[in-house]
């Protein structure tokens, strides 16, 4: 486990975020850094040269990004981690595998959380049509404090019949947090499998993957990985030691580091996670950028990430609720993140409308159904939160 240092102060200078530019919008995409962003140009510099590449260089930085992921996540093991391009690409992983689960019958079900991001949705379509199985959604309650309530409704929808349970730290729109905990538990009980995708907290929320115990947890790299775009992280438990991959590649077997010895075909695959990857998962420009944020994010440690984004905020939500926004309270593992926050505004009032008032004042946030997501991080100021609170506070006066 990490061990918690002092608290952060703002990292602004760590960034190229122009001037009069308030971005509060991580939960989208995250500014690169300028030490992922030098990264990026070192290896794009060694590419136009590539005289004296070796095997082994296929491979290495992979295993060093493995390394450091595991750290972040508390895994013991990084031959445990693949490197995939999308979260759609891991949870394709889960799906495919599905079918040989031990167990599986027709008649059993899915338990997704509701309004979840289609990329979790999606995968399982196919999968569900060929093995009889149904989705059971587990709706967002209607009153506040929703939180204790959902987490209560997805325990109770996972029983006998559960073949698999897909559930996020917190809620990509809203910022609702899951007792992944209690969740792993329950599924075990049962005998069902939990994919967690972790795209909208792993990096700013802590995550125990030994905790959890989860079968697979999916993370995009470009949020709160605050890496590059198209590369991810995905971590594959034992019931997917001996699993089907999506791809065959040259690079997933046995030995494939002995370019000399490529055409005595391999029919084994490198151990555990190894199999998932991607083909041509070096990523020689991307790679290094993802190796440079999660060091960075191994420094600055999520646990004081959330710290600095909730005393960052800890004055706007007062005053927005004043305006007649609600939030989730804060309760535990089951009320809201600090990193990314659901704003839910006045009935009469139309997000989209709201969000574009805020861009045209160069405040950047995402209108998600009936709320805003507010998603500060290490990179924000007093004077991001302020410049919220004012815009908005002229807009809903109006």
């Amino acid at each position: 486990m990490l061990t918690v240092a002092s608290p952060l102060t703002t990292q602004k200078d760590k960034f190229s975020l122009p001037d009069g530019i308030h971005y509060l919008n991580c939960a989208t995409r995250s500014p690169l850094s300028r030490t992922v962003e030098q990264a990026g140009h070192d290896a794009v510099h060694r590419d136009s040269n590539p005289f004296g590449l070796r095997p082994d260089d296929f491979f290495s930085a992979a295993i060093r990004v493995r390394t450091l992921f595991s750290e972040l996540i508390n895994n013991p093991d990084p031959d445990r981690i693949a490197v995939v391009p999308s979260v759609s690409y891991g949870m394709a992983v889960v799906a495919r595998n599905l079918p040989n689960k031990p167990g599986i019958r027709a008649g059993q079900h899915i338990v997704l959380v509701g309004s979840e991001f289609p990329s979790d949705v999606y995968a399982w379509d196919r999968v569900c049509a060929d093995l009889g199985l149904t989705i059971k959604t587990v709706p967002m309650p209607n009153e506040f404090p929703r939180g204790p309530r959902w987490n209560e409704q997805l325990l109770d929808a996972i029983d006998s019949n559960t073949a698999l349970v897909i559930a996020p730290p917190v809620h990509w729109m809203y910022g609702i947090r899951f007792d992944l905990e209690a969740v792993g538990h329950r599924a075990r009980e049962v005998g069902a499998w939990l994919a967690v995708d972790g795209t909208q907290a792993i990096g700013a929320l802590p995550f125990d993957l030994t905790a959890i115990q989860p079968d697979a947890v999916i993370c995009a790299g470009y949020k709160w990985l605050m890496g590059p775009y198209s590369l991810g992280l995905a971590y594959y438990g034992v019931a997917f030691d001996e699993g089907i991959p999506l791809e065959e590649g040259w690079m997933n077997r046995l030995d494939s580091n002995q370019f000399h010895k490529l055409m005595d075909y391999q029919p084994i695959y490198r151990p555990k996670a190894y199999r998932y990857n991607v083909g041509e998962h070096t990523h020689f420009i991307q790679m290094p950028m993802l190796e440079a944020s999660l060091e960075q994010l191994l420094d600055w440690q999520p646990e004081r990430i959330q710290t600095y984004t909730s005393e960052l905020m800890q004055h706007a939500w007062p005053a927005l609720e004043q305006l007649g926004c609600q939030v989730e309270p804060l309760n535990g593992n089951q009320g809201r993140s600090h990193h990314l926050v659901g704003l839910w505004l006045p009935e009469h009032v139309d997000p989209m409308t709201v969000q574009q008032a805020l861009q045209a004042e160069k405040v950047s946030v995402s209108a998600r159904a009936r709320a805003l997501r507010i998603a500060p991080h290490v990179y924000n100021t007093p004077e991001d939160t302020d410049a919220l609170v004012r815009v908005l506070t002229k807009v809903l006066a109006m």
